[in-house]
């Protein structure tokens, strides 16, 4: 299916100052000394636009005001493209702050035209952008659509497009911009009335350019766009407006880089190690160096809602030094983006993946030295077999495991060791744990240890009168005669 969607970003020249997100305040963008984009409490105020500066600090002394910048504009539209690489590897740039994504192959995959939208508008607030959507089966009927800017601008065939193009102004194609008043006075308003003219008279007056689009819009022409490439490695910038104090204040700023990391690990088919974000600091005499808060993931992932999470807990525990005044974003370590699972049934429980995500989260949450796992060591004694060590930030391979002989064939091991192995009364020469216990087990020696700490020890499933099994040694001293008396402990309990 061929499926355009545009976005028109008509804020943009006030957003690339106030995002979305942030707090509303008083905004005004000044073009050449007049006023041409404007904050909802600006135009409450009474500001307008076309109003010189000096009428708008007028109404409005506290308002803010800000020299349009046509670099940051370009900037916003280029981190916009980058993140809309996560939903289709075709974006090209259009005019007047527009943007093309070719999403007929990327249907199926998030599932239909409507999820695909939600899933753009998501992004876009996220990154701190206003943006109208629409869809249609060309690309230029798509940025038609989203520049009018109307409440039915999703089509998905060809006659609903026609009759919806047909109904816009002339206006909106830029070659038809300077003979309007020419087009006024001959009674043609709209795209459609455009349509019925005499082509080759309207080329003669107008330029080709105007058939060009018209043509395009209506799928009558090849359409040719340069397409939006990802950079070769990751690092994003973002300055911000105010100085921040407050760590959690910063997942916004945190969460709009995210987004652009995203498309340029779909895009690239990357899958992320390591990141790190830089909190930037004052400049000047009073400069000092950033803060740098560094992520290493067990499992590579090219999704922001992992990583959100991490970030979110590594800034709450933040106390900041000094306040930040600009954020920096950069992918450490990348590597191949793994296939999908083609495993028929799924795991019970999660996926390995999952677990390791949430190990990352609790050590986010609460520390690496609070979070441990078990490592075994090379050591045949049971209470020096294992040692407990912070979560690494990659599981252990099989092959950097300890590898001991194994014990005798057969001999289960209890699933509960006690702390300190317990000395056992004798009774009638047997040892004795609530009732005298029987050996069903034939002898298991363990010696072990080096330099003083040697141990030898037979090892016996024991069982009592209740049925209980226990794990339970005999200690073995060297240089004991056979008269000596056997001491016995317990050392587990088996379920």
């Amino acid at each position: 299916m061929q499926l355009w969607i545009g976005l028109c970003l008509p804020r943009l020249p006030l957003e690339v100052f106030c995002p979305s997100w942030s707090a509303d305040p008083l905004g005004v963008v000044l073009e050449q000394e007049q006023v041409m984009a404007l904050s909802p409490l600006a135009r409450a105020a009474g500001i307008k636009p076309g109003m010189r500066r000096a009428g708008a600090l007028m109404l409005a002394p506290q308002a803010r005001l800000h020299e349009r910048s046509f670099a940051l504009e370009a900037q916003a539209l280029q981190a916009v493209a980058l993140a809309l690489l996560q939903y289709s590897p075709q974006v090209a740039q259009g005019e007047e702050a527009t943007l093309l994504v070719d999403a007929g192959a990327s249907l199926r995959l998030f599932g239909g035209v409507r999820a695909l939208c939600r899933r753009i508008e998501t992004s876009l607030r996220a990154l701190g952008y206003t943006a109208v959507l629409s869809c249609a089966p060309t690309a230029r009927g798509a940025w038609l659509l989203a520049r009018a800017n109307t409440r039915r601008s999703r089509v998905l065939g060809m006659a609903s497009l026609v009759r919806r193009l047909d109904r816009l102004p002339c206006a909106l194609l830029p070659p038809a911009r300077p003979y309007l008043d020419w087009l006024e006075g001959i009674g043609c308003r709209t795209l459609g009335q455009l349509r019925q003219l005499p082509r080759p008279g309207l080329q003669r007056r107008c330029g080709a350019a105007l058939l060009g689009m018209l043509d395009d819009a209506h799928g009558h022409g090849t359409e040719l766009f340069v397409w939006i490439e990802a950079p070769p490695t990751f690092r994003a910038s973002l300055e911000l407006f105010d100085r921040v104090e407050n760590a959690d204040a910063l997942l916004f700023g945190a969460r709009r880089l995210l987004q652009q990391m995203t498309g340029w690990l779909c895009a690239r088919q990357f899958a992320v190690e390591r990141i790190a974000l830089l909190l930037a600091h004052e400049r000047g005499r009073v400069a000092r160096p950033p803060t740098v808060i560094e992520l290493a993931l067990g499992e590579a992932v090219w999704r922001d809602e992992h990583l959100l999470r991490l970030l979110k807990e590594r800034l709450a525990q933040l106390v900041l030094d000094a306040p930040v005044i600009g954020l920096v974003l950069e992918a450490l370590q990348v590597q191949a983006m793994a296939p999908p699972s083609e495993t028929l049934f799924p795991e019970p429980g999660g996926t390995p993946q999952e677990r390791q995500r949430l190990m990352e989260l609790l050590v986010a949450r609460l520390g690496a030295e609070n979070v441990l796992q078990a490592s075994p060591r090379a050591d045949y004694r049971p209470e020096a077999a294992n040692q407990w060590l912070p979560l690494p930030a990659k599981p252990l391979a099989k092959n950097a495991l300890p590898d001991l002989p194994p014990g005798l064939p057969g001999m289960p091991r209890p699933g509960w060791l006690l702390a300190q192995p317990i000395a056992l009364l004798m009774r009638e020469h047997r040892p004795f744990y609530g009732s005298p216990l029987k050996m069903v087990s034939v002898a298991e020696r363990i010696e072990a240890g080096w330099w003083g700490q040697s141990q030898a020890r037979d090892y016996f499933i024991a069982e009592g009168r209740d049925h209980a099994h226990y794990w339970v040694y005999r200690e073995r001293i060297a240089g004991s005669g056979e008269d000596a008396a056997p001491r016995w402990f317990l050392h587990g309990l088996f379920g």
